[in-house]
């Protein structure tokens, strides 16, 4: 993570498989059969929902995109030939699902680790007011925690707002999709 753009931090279920949307079909998504490592037989395969458009419209973002998903790797696999993006380097979380005593989402302190102070956005469906202070009192740089409803997903209305943060990162505390 060398590249002087803002790093958007993206997650997979929730903002690009809005895993919490009824059964009846999205406009622009495609349902995706998929054996992810820890999903093989016995497990029935893994229902993702994706939208090919968001390839492009993250591409579009001018940020180094960054997997911050329990995905790991294999979101380069299964989600990103979906997607018509390029295998992306990814988070690798140390501490799995750890609850944390403070209320702090098991990714933020990692996550504010890895960015080093760069400028970020956080596309997540689990970010809380708890992780926007502790980003605020930690991170250095400008941050967006952008927190989408996992029943909709990303639309373009927010990578209308993520593109206009990224053109020009917010210096100060963390922030929340309007």
């Amino acid at each position: 993570m060398t590249d002087s753009r803002p790093l958007l931090m993206l997650d997979v279920d929730g903002p690009l498989n809005p895993w919490l949307a009824p059964e009846t079909r999205l406009a622009g998504y495609g349902m995706h059969q998929m054996r992810p490592p820890g999903w093989e037989p016995p497990h029935d395969p893994l229902l993702v929902r994706l939208n090919p458009a968001h390839g492009p419209a993250l591409l579009a973002l001018g940020c180094e995109l960054v997997w911050a998903t329990t995905w790991k790797d294999a979101a380069n696999a299964w989600i990103a030939p979906v997607l018509g993006l390029p295998a992306l380097p990814y988070l690798d979380w140390p501490d799995g699902h750890r609850a944390d005593p403070t209320g702090v989402h098991w990714k933020t302190r990692h996550l504010v680790r890895c960015v080093a102070g760069r400028p970020f956005i956080w596309v997540d469906d689990e970010i809380g007011p708890t992780d926007r202070r502790w980003v605020a009192r930690h991170h250095t740089g400008p941050a967006l925690l952008y927190r989408v409803d996992p029943a909709v997903g990303l639309r373009p209305d927010d990578f209308d707002t993520l593109a206009a943060w990224a053109a020009r990162p917010t210096p100060g505390p963390a922030a929340d999709k309007p």
